[in-house]
Formats: structure tokens, sequence, C-alpha cells
């Protein structure tokens, strides 16, 4: 058995191929490989090949990192992975199982891989399947984190990530550049976020003043009934006309406004020297209205003295 990393260290991949890697396997999920339990795989974009495909690479001085296309002959679907590992039994391919329903593939179907040489990805746009999505604090390092399993992004396909033991799955809707497939690895990759598939945005609401101050606007819609029945009280004294409708209760409004306008008096050009109180200033001296004459003594009674007579 021959791990990715081993063969790294064979020094294989410096020269390009000459001549292409393209193989026919029987495919199976991850979760049906046989050992530990592999949830980073089956949430990831790598696939586990035979030791035999590790020695067919070797002779062909495949390029690193190597990247495959896999394509389902029978139902025309196509997408592409990395390699994790060289431990499947000869004849299968493990692969996650996200990636076997973007191939529409059953167990145990045909599956034709080839080496595979895809540019380096700039900018990916994704689109999350479920509004669930934005209940995430921070998507953007959970996605960074996720993406650490993928050597490669394909357009179109529907990948799944798992966080806090809850599958994501995120529609691949465009990469760059321009190709249906891209290398991820060991690049500064430009992620944006389409909305999620059921949003609904709010429509804002208006900016009046009524919502500065938190007052609620009349209905536009004449239903017949008035929020305030009572009648009203007047500064003038005056009776207060009943209003039938909105444009008599309008109108009856503004005369109120015009009486309330009329009692308001004008400006005071006071003199230096003068206040004025709210009142009317009678002269020292001068009769005062609804108080007797003079000749009526206003305080009458005996005063008393605390000296003695002499």
């Amino acid at each position: 058995q021959y791990g990715y990393d081993e063969f790294e260290q064979f020094g294989f991949g410096l020269q390009n191929p000459n001549r292409g890697f393209v193989e026919m396997y029987r495919c199976y999920p991850v979760v049906m490989m046989q050992g530990n339990e592999r949830q980073n795989v089956n949430f990831g974009g790598k696939i586990i090949l035979p030791p035999s495909a590790l020695a067919k690479l070797a002779s062909l001085n495949i390029v690193y990192p190597m990247l495959f296309e896999l394509r389902n002959n029978v139902k025309q679907s196509h997408s592409h992975a990395g390699v994790l590992e060289f431990i499947a039994e000869e004849g299968r391919v493990y692969l996650p199982f996200w990636m076997m329903q973007t191939l529409l593939l059953e167990e145990g179907d045909l599956i034709e891989i080839k080496n595979a040489s895809l540019p380096l990805g700039s900018y990916v746009k994704i689109q999350p399947q479920t509004v669930d999505f934005l209940d995430i604090s921070d998507p953007k390092a959970v996605l960074e984190n996720a993406l650490r399993n993928f050597s490669t992004l394909t357009q179109g396909d529907i990948i799944q990530i798992n966080y806090n033991n809850k599958i994501y799955e995120i529609l691949v809707l465009e990469v760059k550049p321009l190709n249906n497939g891209i290398s991820i690895v060991e690049t500064d990759l430009e992620v944006d976020f389409a909305p999620p598939v059921g949003y609904v945005e709010k429509p804002q609401p208006k900016n009046t003043m009524a919502n500065k101050i938190k007052i609620e606007e009349p209905s536009i819609e004449s239903t017949g009934w008035s929020a305030f029945r009572g009648s009203g009280q007047r500064l003038n004294g005056k009776a207060v006309k009943a209003a039938s409708s909105a444009s008599t209760s309008n109108s009856s409004a503004n005369s109120s406004i015009d009486d309330l306008n009329e009692n308001i008096p004008a400006p005071l050009n006071l003199p230096f020297g003068k206040l004025f109180f709210g009142y009317k200033v009678v002269p020292f001296g001068e009769k005062k209205q609804g108080i007797a004459d003079d000749s009526v003594p206003l305080f009458p009674g005996e005063g008393q003295t605390l000296r003695p007579p002499r």
C-alpha cells in the first residue's frame, strides 16, 4: 500500500506526461471502504485509487499535483477530483457521496478516470442550497476550512461540507478562469456568495418622518372606520362640527388652525425698560375694572397701637 505522501517523496511528476492515464473502475462511496471511518474524505473532493494506479502514474511521469477527470459515459456527466491515497481494492475507486450524486452513479457502476491538467483558479461563485447556511456566524472561515479537503472545483457541481454535525450543500455557480474545472491547490481564491435558495429579501421601510419618530401612518384605503370618533374641544369656545368624511375632517382641522392663528397675538414691540407679563398693564392711580370708587375704603376697621395714649 502506498500513500499520497510517499508518492511525492519518490520524485515523480517532474516532467510533462508523454501519454495519458485512462482507466475504468467500479465506483463505491467512501463509507463502504473497509477500515476506519473517513468523514473528511466524504466531505471533500479527493478520491481513493488502487495501488496499481500509482504504479502506472509513476511510469507516465504525471505532473504534480495529480488531478483527474471523472466521467460517467452512460449518463454523460463529468467532474474533477484529486487523489488522497492509493489503498483501494484493485478494480475499485472510492468517491465522496456528493460526487456520486453529481455523476449520477450507483454502487458498482463503471466510471472512467483519466489524468487532467487544470488551470489555477482565481475566482469562484457559490450558492448555498438552504437558508440555514446564513445561521453560520462566520461562513467565510467555515468555507475556507472546508475547501482544504478539495483539490478542484467544477462548475455545476453541488458539493457538501460538514459543520457542527450538519451537512450543507453548496452549488458551484461560476469559476474563473473560464473553464469547467479549476485547481485550488496553493492559489489565492476569491470567493463570492450568491443568495441561498429560498431566501427572500425583506422590503426596506420608507424613510419617512413617521418611521423616524415611530408613528403609524394612516391607511390610504378608506375602510369607513375611524380611529378617533370622539369630539374635540376648541380653544376659542366655539362648537366643533362633526366630520362625516376625511375631507370634512381635514377642512375642520384647517379652520381650527386658522382660528388659532387669529388668536395668536402679534409680536410685541415694547420700548426699552418695559416688560410684558401676559396681561394688560394699568398705570398706577387709574380706576381698574371690577373695583369700586376710591371713596369706598378698601380696608375698613380700626387699628391698635402698643404705646398707650398720652
